[in-house]
This record gives C-alpha cells, structure tokens and sequence, in this order.
C-alpha cells in the first residue's frame, strides 16, 4: 500500500482501544477540532467506563493544539498533571482521561510527515461553514446538541413561561444570562449582566461579546458547552 503525503498534518494522537487492545491513530491538521468521548459522535471515540460522554476537546490556537476538559466526571490529566484551564500540548505528551491513555506527537518542524490513507485524519472547519450548534458536556442535559437555528438566540434558565430561545437546566444560570448573535456567518457570544458570568476558554465575557471559534467551550455559570460552527 502506498503512503500519502499530508503536508498539513502538523501532529498525531495514538492510543490503545480498551476493548481490542489495537493500536489507534489519529492525524492532526491546521486548524483543526477534535472531540474525544465515550460517546460514538465524537471524533475520537473511547468506549471505556470511565470516560464521560464528552470527556475533552483539543482545538488549533494560534500554531498550537490546545486540550480542554469538559467538565467530565473524572478529569483529562496531562503528564499527570490535571487540566484545569485550556493546555497547550508539547510533543511527546502523555494525555490520561483518568485510565486511558492517548500520546501525543508533534511534526519536527524540517520533517515530511506521511500518513498512510487507512488512517483517519482531522479536517479544519471554516468560519461561516454552517449554522453552528452547542453540545452541553455536563449537568442534567449533558450530551444535548441545539443547533443555532436563527441569527439571534437567548440563553437562560429554563423556567416556566421563559421566553428565551434555549433554557438550561442549571440553576447558575441567570434569566437570561447571555445571547447568541450570528453575525456575518461567524458566531458571538454575549454576557447579559448575568450573575455567575459567562467564560469561553476560561476567559470572562462581557456585554460587548466574543468572536467564537470552532472547538471553543462556553460556560454559562456551571453549564459547560462545547461550540461547533457546523
């Protein structure tokens, strides 16, 4: 069989399936998002009792792949070291959602990187690709997917009589607590004065907003959500 050069691949994740015990192998590009779960619909699928549905996200920031926990019930620890916040990963690095491991591997910067085309590999998603949709990754609605069906959408606690477009179930979540704008096919979010705040990738938002990207995790107070862009 013959290997097919990939010059975009920039990195790999490898790891054993816990079921078969074969090797596993998945080839990271430029700008490039990665959901890693118990759950069939992630990328990376894990089907290991203690990895949560949706476990951890690595996403492509600025020339680096950035791992994030979502919230999982066990935590994603890096060289054993528990993530806590968005971690950037150096090659050779040990990745443990609490009993599996995943290793990850950079590109040498001189190197030709070939992929042999059995292996699966990592597409970037482009600004604007489609409507977007969030994936709550904990808490009583954990694994829900909502597709970001218009161009403004309130988020808030679900109540009786909301007139918000999307209710959590969280009662961290303020009524409302942020909005949703779709604006020139790239997504923005907005804090509403909310009392336990809204954060993406850890960072607080404000009322002016934040331009997201594809893989970026929002919490609206205690809910956590993964934000895809198609």
């Amino acid at each position: 069989m013959n290997n097919t050069k990939i010059p975009a691949a920039l990195a790999k994740l490898t790891w054993k399936h816990p079921e078969t015990g074969d090797g596993q192998e998945y080839v990271l590009v430029e700008g490039a998002t990665i959901t890693i779960g118990r759950s069939s619909s992630n990328d990376i699928y894990i089907p290991e009792e203690h990895v949560s549905r949706q476990h951890a996200v690595i996403n492509y920031r600025e020339g680096i792949f950035m791992l994030n926990d979502l919230s999982s019930a066990n935590g994603t620890f890096v060289n054993d070291q528990q993530v806590v916040e968005a971690f950037p990963l150096a090659s050779g690095d040990e990745i443990r959602l609490y009993v599996p491991l995943i290793h990850f591997f950079a590109a040498d910067a001189d190197s030709e990187v070939y992929i042999n085309p059995d292996i699966e590999v990592s597409e970037p998603v482009a600004a604007g690709a489609g409507t977007g949709r969030i994936i709550i990754t904990n808490g009583p609605q954990e694994g829900e997917t909502i597709s970001l069906w218009q161009a403004e959408i309130t988020v808030g606690r679900a109540v009786t009589n909301h007139t918000w477009e999307i209710g959590l179930l969280d009662p961290s979540v303020s009524r409302p607590h942020a909005k949703l704008i779709r604006v020139d096919n790239r997504w923005v979010v907005q804090d509403l004065s909310s009392s336990n705040g809204t954060r993406v990738n850890n960072t607080p938002v404000t009322e002016k907003g934040r331009l997201l990207s594809d893989g970026d995790v929002i919490a609206f107070g205690g809910t956590l959500v993964l934000f895809r862009a198609t």
